[in-house]
């Protein structure tokens, strides 16, 4: 078993961050949304002892490939395989991170095969983490978790760019307003209720441009309380995620669907009155209650706060908190099966919403509107959805946004929602200096 030191230290998180950003499998969670309450808690990752990636149903454990079995089950056995002391301070101090793509909801359900696997991504991509920094925000306290973060190879210089990057849509305007159409189609053929469409926004990087450097310019222009930077080698993201998928801390579970926008230069009110969001946000309210109750306690899941209205830099958002208290056989392993991929961007029914999705989009979502964030040795959880995040993976960066259709949606003002979520990610891509 490895040695397990925790003490209290002077080391700024996002200082260490950058210097050792570029190593492969240094995993930033960045909560830097002050205003924000679910703003309490930073964590830096580095140096796993273990790396364990999945794709198409296979896993490969430290480059030992395994065959037919379940992931989540094999991620408990690796959490089970070590103990650490417990901290009642500080909700993580290490255990499994890193993301679930969406397709991984593949080996969950029954969806047939229609997209493109163009950006041959892993399903899966996370590390056991024995090492790792823990800010508190509200405190402004540093605990160093393991060994202090080493310094492998020189930080890059940052590239400026003289020019915009310029993002190319997947799908024209045209095709997506089709096909949000056929959604609302199928509503009324009573076949869902409800369903997310996306398109991809895909542009070429400025030659060297480093990843990290730019991430730290899209943290400034559009800060949320699941940021993120993670570094797996071959492709990394940049993520300004402003919603919870699930939480788990001392057997409370909690879980905060998003269910309508605005855009931010508009009155709150007009989204708070919305009867049309109300309604689409109840819908996946009613499908999490369903999901989580699948492992919590008989009568425990309850809705503490319903169609709150939380506004960030481009954009209003309406908000549910649903929560529950999860049964002693359970984990949160079990729990994020359950519910796996989340409901707010896939529809009701989910498996239903999830082929019509696979029937509209050109290609396999992958990491998108999966799940980023932490499974700790003692039991606590915390993810979001990957939603406002930017994959960079070589030459090129690729950014994905949607919207949830219902009945009386109008494609021509969904197309619009689409790009104000993506707004000021686009913005943090204007031609700036990056240092």
């Amino acid at each position: 078993m490895p040695t397990h030191e925790i003490k209290e230290c002077d080391l700024d998180i996002a200082h260490e961050a950058e210097k050792i950003s570029h190593h492969p499998y240094t995993l930033f969670f960045d909560s830097n949304r002050p205003q924000h309450p679910e703003s309490k808690w930073s964590f830096l990752c580095y140096d796993p002892i273990e790396i364990i990636t999945a794709k198409n149903g296979v896993i490969i454990h430290n480059d030992t490939i395994i065959e037919k079995t379940d992931i989540f089950d094999f991620l408990q056995t690796r959490l089970n395989n070590y103990t650490f002391e417990k901290n009642a301070d500080i909700p993580f101090m290490g255990g499994i991170a890193g993301y679930w793509g969406y397709d991984l909801g593949r080996d969950l359900e029954s969806i047939s095969q229609n997209t493109i696997d163009d950006l041959t991504l892993p399903d899966l991509c996370v590390g056991l983490y024995t090492n790792m920094i823990a800010y508190n925000h509200a405190q402004s306290k540093t605990w160093l978790i393991g060994e202090k973060p080493k310094i492998k190879t020189p930080y890059p210089t940052p590239i400026d760019w003289a020019q915009d990057v310029t993002f190319t849509p997947q799908t024209s305007d045209d095709d997506y307003k089709k096909n949000i159409q056929k959604i609302i189609d199928y509503i009324y053929a009573g076949e869902i209720y409800q369903a997310n469409m996306s398109r991809r926004f895909d542009a070429f990087l400025p030659k060297g441009l480093n990843s990290y450097s730019h991430y730290k310019h899209m943290r400034t222009v559009n800060p949320a309380p699941f940021s993120a930077y993670m570094n797996f080698g071959d492709f990394q993201f940049g993520s300004c995620s402003p919603e919870r998928f699930l939480k788990v801390e001392n057997g409370v579970v909690q879980t905060k669907p998003i269910k309508g926008t605005l855009p931010a230069y508009k009155n709150a009110d007009i989204l708070k009155n919305s009867q049309k969001d109300r309604a689409e946000n109840l819908m996946i309210v009613d499908l999490l209650r369903n999901d989580i109750s699948k492992v919590c306690l008989p009568h425990s899941v309850k809705v503490p706060s319903l169609c709150n209205i939380e506004t960030f830099e481009g954009v209003h958002h309406m908000v549910s908190t649903v929560t529950g208290t999860l049964a002693e056989s359970q984990n949160a392993l079990s729990l994020l099966k359950a519910c796996f991929p989340g409901g707010s961007i896939t529809g009701a029914p989910k498996i239903r919403a999830m082929q019509v999705i696979e029937e509209l989009e050109k290609t396999r979502r992958g990491p998108y509107c999966g799940a980023m964030g932490y499974i700790g040795f003692n039991g606590n959880m915390d993810t979001n959805i990957i939603i406002r995040t930017v994959i960079y993976k070589k030459d090129k960066v690729y950014l994905q946004t949607g919207s949830g259709i219902v009945s009386d949606s109008d494609p021509s003002e969904e197309l619009q929602e689409g790009l104000d979520k993506a707004s000021k990610i686009f913005e943090s891509f204007i031609n700036e200096t990056l240092k």
